[in-house]
C-alpha cells in the first residue's frame, strides 16, 4: 500500500480528497470540474438509487426521463428560477464543428450552424418538465402526477470538490402536481422525511428537518424544506431539499385543470432531489485516518474474507470452507468477497480493505482451521475477535446490524456534543471558531441581520428546524425580538 492518508485533524480537505481518490470512489476528470466515478463509487450510488427508488415506488411515484437540454424560452418562463440558476448554466449555440482550414487536423465551430434557439443545459428540469405537464394534466382525474427522473445536470461551479460540488453531478428530481396546496405541502413535507428516513436509516447520518429562511430558499419556491447532517469537521452539509412550488410553475407554464365543480385551476407542484453530494457526506460524516467506514447497508461488500495460509493443499482446505460460508451468508442478501489473490500478502489485503471501509473482515489461517475458529474484526470500532466458524453463518447478520446502529450512534454523539447555544453575538463568533459545529441562537427573522451574520462569520442559517420548541428570546446583533432558534452553521 501507498503511504497513509493526511491526517483529518492537520488537513481536512487534503485528507477527504486523497480518501476519495485512494479509496476508488472517483477522480478528477479531462473535463475541469467534472469526476469520473470510478466503480466501488458508483456501487455505492446504485445501493443508494436502489433503496431510495424504493422509497419512492412506495409513496407512489414513477420514473421518468426528460430531456437534457432546455429551449431557452422555457427557461426563461419562470422569472425566478431563471434568474436563480443564470449565472451556472453552459449554453448550447451551435450544433456542428468543421475542419478548421487556417489549422489542419483542426476543428472549429460552424459559424453557419448556429442553432435558432439557444439550448441551456439543464441545471435543474423545472422548465422542461412543467411545459410537458400541460400537454398532460387536463383534469382533477389526471391529479396527483407523481412523477421522479434520474438524471445528470450541469451547474457550472468555478471552484469544484468531488462529490460536494462539480460541474457535472448525477441526482434525482421528483416534480408533482396536485389539485390543491394543502396536497402540495403535504407532499413536500412527506419526501422530506423520506430522505431523513434514509439518512438515518441508511446513510447513519442523523440529521435536522427544517425549512430554510427566504434567503436560502430554492429559485421560484414559496418554501423549500431540508436535511441537515454535520461532518466531523464541523461544517453543516445540506443533504436534500424539499420544495413547495405553489402555483409558480404551473402559472409561467400555464398548467390548469378542470375541477369537480366545473371550474379551471392552476395546479399546485412540488420538487426534491438527492445528489451524489450524499457520498460526500458519508466519507466525511464517518471515515477516520485510515479509510472508508461504510454503514453496511451502503456497502458494495459487507464481508471480505481473508486466507492465510501456506501451500496450495492448505489454501484448498481453507476456500471450501470458506465458499461453504459465503453461499450461506449470500443466501441472507450479505454481499461477501473471498480475497484469494495470490499476487498481494494478507496484510496489504488488510489495510485495503479497511481504506476501503468494508464492515467487517474475516482472517482465517492452517490454526483457524485446526480449531474451528476464525478471527473476525470491525471496521467501525477496529475490535477483533475469534468466533467459532460455525457460528458465523448466525453471528454476521446480527453484527452487521450492530454495526450499522453505532456508526449512526456515534455520529449522533457527536452532532449533540457539537451543538452549541448561545445567546451573545461575541460568544457565537467565538464557538464558530473555537468549536465548530451547530449554532442554535436567536434571529429576528429579517433578511439583513441574516446577509450581516453570513457576511461577518462566513455562518448560514442552516434552517429552522421543524421540532424547534418556541422559546421567546432577542437577537444576538439586533436585540430585536426573537420566538425561537434557529441552526447556524459554517457549511459546504
Amino acid at each position: 500500500m501507498s503511504k497513509g492518508l493526511p491526517k483529518r485533524s492537520e488537513d481536512y480537505s487534503l485528507w477527504y480528497n486523497e480518501l476519495v481518490k485512494r479509496a476508488g470512489l472517483a477522480e478528477n476528470s479531462a473535463v475541469r470540474g467534472c469526476m469520473v466515478i470510478k466503480p466501488y463509487g458508483y456501487a455505492i450510488w446504485e445501493k443508494m438509487q436502489r433503496v431510495l427508488d424504493d422509497m419512492f415506488k412506495a409513496t407512489g411515484h414513477s420514473n421518468a426521463y426528460f430531456p437534457l437540454f432546455v429551449p431557452k424560452s422555457l427557461f426563461e418562463a419562470e422569472e425566478q428560477n431563471a434568474e436563480g440558476f443564470a449565472k451556472e448554466c453552459a449554453v448550447v449555440t451551435h450544433y456542428r464543428l468543421q475542419t478548421d482550414p487556417d489549422k489542419p487536423g483542426k476543428l472549429r465551430v460552424d459559424p453557419n450552424a448556429k442553432l435558432e434557439e439557444e439550448l441551456i443545459v439543464r441545471p435543474t428540469s423545472e422548465a422542461i418538465i412543467w411545459s410537458t405537464y400541460k400537454g398532460w394534466i387536463q383534469s382533477y382525474r389526471d391529479l396527483p402526477l407523481l412523477i421522479n427522473q434520474w438524471a445528470n445536470v450541469v451547474r457550472w461551479e468555478m471552484r469544484t470538490r468531488l462529490f460536494l460540488r462539480t460541474a457535472e453531478f448525477l441526482w434525482q428530481e421528483g416534480h408533482t402536481a396536485h389539485a390543491t396546496a394543502q396536497e402540495a405541502i403535504a407532499e413536500t413535507e412527506q419526501m422530506l422525511h423520506v430522505y431523513a428516513d434514509f439518512a438515518e436509516n441508511f446513510l447513519a447520518l442523523p440529521v435536522v428537518r427544517g425549512k430554510k429562511t427566504p434567503n436560502e430558499r430554492f429559485a421560484g419556491a414559496l418554501d423549500t424544506y431540508c436535511i441537515e447532517g454535520l461532518m466531523q469537521d464541523g461544517k453543516a452539509l445540506q443533504a436534500g431539499t424539499s420544495h413547495f412550488l405553489g402555483q409558480n410553475f404551473a402559472q409561467a407554464f400555464d398548467v390548469k385543470f378542470a375541477t369537480k365543480e366545473g371550474g379551471l385551476e392552476h395546479v399546485w407542484g412540488t420538487s426534491w432531489g438527492v445528489s451524489t453530494r450524499l457520498m460526500g457526506a458519508l466519507v466525511m460524516a464517518h471515515s477516520d485516518d485510515e479509510g472508508l467506514v461504510l454503514p453496511p447497508k451502503l456497502a458494495p461488500i459487507q464481508v471480505v474474507i481473508v486466507p492465510i495460509y501456506k501451500g496450495e493443499e492448505q489454501l484448498a482446505q481453507i476456500s471450501e470452507k470458506v465458499l461453504g460460508l459465503k453461499k450461506q451468508l449470500e443466501a441472507k442478501a450479505i454481499s461477501v468477497k473471498f480475497d484469494d489473490r495470490d499476487t498481494e500478502r494478507p496484510g496489504f489485503k488488510f489495510a485495503e480493505w479497511e481504506l476501503k471501509g468494508v464492515p467487517v473482515r474475516i482472517a482465517i489461517g492452517g490454526r483457524d482451521l485446526e480449531n474451528g475458529t476464525a478471527e473476525v474484526a470491525r471496521r467501525d470500532t477496529k475490535e477483533k475477535s475469534s468466533q467459532q466458524f460455525d457460528d458465523l453463518v448466525n453471528l454476521i447478520p446480527a453484527l452487521l446490524d450492530e454495526i450499522q446502529a453505532n456508526i449512526f450512534q456515534r455520529a449522533l454523539d457527536f452532532r449533540e456534543a457539537n451543538t452549541t447555544k448561545v445567546d451573545s453575538y461575541d460568544e457565537f463568533k467565538r464557538i464558530l471558531d473555537e468549536k465548530p459545529g451547530f449554532v442554535l441562537a436567536h434571529w429576528d427573522g429579517t433578511s439583513e441581520t441574516e446577509e450581516r451574520i453570513k457576511e461577518e462569520t462566513k455562518a448560514t442559517i442552516r434552517c429552522i428546524a421543524l421540532d424547534t420548541p418556541a422559546e421567546e428570546g432577542v437577537d444576538m446583533v439586533t436585540g430585536k425580538p426573537s420566538s425561537r432558534r434557529v441552526y447556524f452553521a459554517r457549511a459546504y
